[in-house]
């Protein structure tokens, strides 16, 4: 299998496809792109690891363009509160903040994740799917929507629900519906946050959460996660 790479001048760590973007005014010096690194696909393949590494390539590339135009995009454009890293998605149209002592991971049909390094458990994931809505308000109100996402969508047949607490912002002209949630099981309970928002023909769902026990030492770290969601336009 043929090798394939991509020649870059200059490539922020920060902005690919899983991203660490530290802060804005750093990046902001970043404005040049350098033609002397290659990074390259392994030559030792299948189709689908050579089609995804031609695809974080591509991100890596359009990461290094978004760097030099900053402040352009909104996200990237705002101070990043201490203690949180961005996480921005270029080509599947996303962002959001976590906090920089988590590590990504795998989370089996999301798009992305982070979790805590020691507290599994507490952590944030991302998943989409396409829809022919075009704003969140066609699935009908907050209240609606909250109530048959957690009760049939979220919890299991042997979980207790208690929502506790549901808001609606609008973001640059997005609407974005955010709620508060306890799923409590026989043998443990978990307290979460969801923001969900619809934009380029996709239902996004971000969950943050952790532990019951935990909730109340947590909530607000986690719910500057929830509210940092952002569909960005592709």
């Amino acid at each position: 299998m043929a090798m394939s790479s991509v020649s870059l001048n200059w490539v922020p760590a920060t902005l690919t496809k899983k991203s660490n973007v530290p802060h804005s005014n750093e990046l902001a010096r970043a404005t040049a792109l350098s033609l002397h690194n290659s990074v390259a696909c392994p030559k030792e393949t299948t189709s689908n690891e050579e089609n995804n590494c031609k695809r974080r390539l591509l991100l890596l590339g359009v990461g290094a363009v978004t760097a030099s135009l900053l402040p352009a995009t909104s996200l990237l454009a705002e101070e990043i509160p201490p203690n949180y890293q961005a996480f921005v998605d270029i080509s599947d149209g996303y962002s959001y903040y976590y906090p920089s002592d988590w590590r990504e991971f795998d989370f089996r049909g999301h798009d992305s994740a982070f979790k805590d390094t020691f507290l599994q458990l507490q952590n944030v994931r991302v998943r989409f799917i396409p829809t022919d809505k075009k704003d969140i308000h066609d699935l009908g109100p907050i209240e609606e929507v909250v109530y048959n996402l957690v009760n049939h969508i979220y919890a299991a047949p042997n979980q207790m629900v208690n929502i506790l607490d549901m808001q609606e912002r609008t973001t640059d002209g997005k609407n974005y519906y955010t709620f508060e949630y306890t799923l409590a099981s026989p043998n443990y309970a978990s307290t979460s946050f969801a923001t969900i928002a619809i934009g380029n023909g996709r239902y996004y769902t971000l969950v943050v959460g952790a532990l019951e026990r935990r909730w109340r030492r947590v909530r607000n770290k986690l719910k500057v996660v929830a509210d940092s969601f952002k569909v960005l336009d592709i």
